[in-house]
């Protein structure tokens, strides 16, 4: 009878943006089961708790690699603030030996440059996002009784961006985001931005993540929420302040080319077992 597997794992956060992490580059990881792992494992009454499944692989084209999972198992192409956390998880491991380096997502090549406190250690990152596109001109959508304006955005990830006058705290962001999961408009599904400009200059933004629903931030899609504001003259740029419900992320927006900058932090790590199949 073939034993469990016994996995190490770290569960980290960049503003409350949650992943579970797996060296695989360490040890062998049993990729073809990462879907249903990431369902099991994200689950938060049942599992460690978390937005999603990240796993440091090795990569032919940078020095390190990311595949991820969502939540409901199915495969994201990039995340901001996981990228962050990945790569402090990269070196903290000794898989890069530098605090610049490159990692390989399923949206491409990305440059990442570690961020320390004033002890030497790790607190976070900067990403650079490549050539993030978003529409000036919206989309007109009818989602139940409501008529939405959404932009497009792609930064890696298919992105809707939707301007509020109010606050995001009072709008229905669970059911107009699960709705457009479903749109015509979205055949693939989207993230949802719900954004509202400040009176300082900056954004508050709330986020429905396809494949993991309302999330505590989204690193991608605060910077094309950033972008946008630029670029429809809401916000003088080059940097944007975006509040999060999990914290805050500051984005450069440069010639469509965005970085984004904001923490990285270990929660806890530990084991896991995975059962061998029947």
């Amino acid at each position: 009878m073939t034993s469990a597997l016994r996995v190490p794992f770290a569960k980290m956060e960049g503003c409350g943006n949650d992943y579970v992490y797996v060296d695989a580059i360490a040890a062998a990881f049993p990729r073809a089961r990462a879907p249903e792992l990431a369902r099991r494992w994200s689950d938060r009454h049942f599992g460690i708790g978390a937005d999603g499944l990240v796993l440091l692989e090795p990569s032919g084209a940078a020095a390190v690699g990311m595949a991820m999972w969502n939540a409901d198992g199915s495969l994201g192409a990039i995340c901001g603030n996981g990228l962050r956390c990945l790569a402090k998880f990269a070196r903290e491991r000794g898989h890069v030996a530098a605090d610049r380096f490159t990692v390989e997502t399923g949206a491409g090549v990305r440059r990442v440059e570690l961020v320390r406190d004033g002890a030497g250690a790790i607190a976070g990152a900067r990403v650079d996002l490549g050539r993030v596109r978003v529409e000036p001109e919206p989309l007109q959508l009818r989602v139940g009784d409501r008529r939405l304006a959404c932009h497009r955005g792609d930064a890696g990830n298919p992105h809707a961006v939707v301007v509020l006058d109010a606050d995001p705290d009072g709008f229905p962001v669970d059911a107009i985001g699960s709705a457009l999961q479903t749109h015509a408009a979205f055949p693939d599904g989207v993230n949802v931005e719900f954004v509202q400009v400040l009176a300082d200059g900056t954004l508050r933004q709330r986020t429905f993540e396809r494949g993991s629903g309302e999330t505590m931030a989204c690193g991608s899609g605060a910077a094309v929420a950033a972008l946008l504001a630029v670029r429809a003259g809401l916000l003088p740029g080059p940097d944007v302040r975006v509040r999060l419900r999990g914290g805050d992320l500051d984005v450069h927006c440069g010639d469509g080319l965005l970085v984004i900058a904001g923490p990285a932090r270990t929660v806890f790590t530990g084991e896991i077992e995975i059962e061998p199949l029947a």
